[in-house]
């Protein structure tokens, strides 16, 4: 069966990674990016007006792997286990382009100011992961878990980024040690922000 040809924010994505991989994120130009799409500069802009949006665009892409990938009968499980596991789906997704997701990571990490504009998409993207995994996200209480999976999620890729094991072994130990500490922290905090089942089950 022939395969469905890509639309065009698809191949711009590829592009985008395909060069990141050959000369590193730093060295990229939207016009190399437009010609390894085999697409002109306007068709780019029109899409993607910047590199930055195209990290934004690679970030919704894992995300919407995350939520597609739900396991609605998991929902069962304790949620620690449910949370790690949506967590490690992500990952997973971007396996088959983590040379240059890292290459982009990397460079995305020595410009703070430049990634500014990526904050918002990757706080919606901590809120669909809990959700994925049936953790609410709402109120004051939705806040402060979206923004400690935050931190998590990002001291994680730096694991990941250099995991080379079976099985994402040392990212998966790492997160299951971060996330069990981040419970028992948030139990001593004036109002709860831990799921019942969370705390229960560490």
């Amino acid at each position: 069966m022939a395969k469905r040809p890509l639309n065009i924010r698809s191949k711009i994505i590829e592009a985008a990674l395909t060069c990141a991989l050959k000369v590193g994120w730093r060295e990229v130009s939207l016009q190399m990016i437009a010609t390894t799409a085999g697409i002109s500069l306007g068709k780019l802009y029109v899409n993607y007006p910047s590199k930055t949006a195209i990290v934004a665009a690679i970030m919704e892409e894992t995300t919407r792997a995350v939520i597609d990938r739900t396991d609605l009968s998991a929902l069962g499980e304790p949620a620690h286990d449910r949370l790690l596991d949506t967590i490690l789906r992500g990952f997973d997704a971007m396996e088959v382009n983590k040379a240059a997701i890292g290459s982009i990571l990397r460079e995305t990490m020595l410009d703070p100011l430049g990634a500014i504009p990526l904050i918002p998409k990757f706080l919606n993207a901590m809120t669909w992961t809990l959700e994925s995994a049936g953790i609410g996200t709402t109120g004051l209480t939705g806040k402060v878990r979206v923004k400690g999976l935050a931190a998590i999620y990002l001291a994680a890729l730096c694991v990941w980024v250099d995991d080379d094991t079976p099985e994402l072994a040392k990212t998966m130990a790492f997160l299951d040690r971060r996330l069990k500490q981040a419970i028992k922290l948030a139990n001593f905090l004036p109002f709860n922000v831990t799921d019942h089942d969370v705390a229960k089950n560490i």
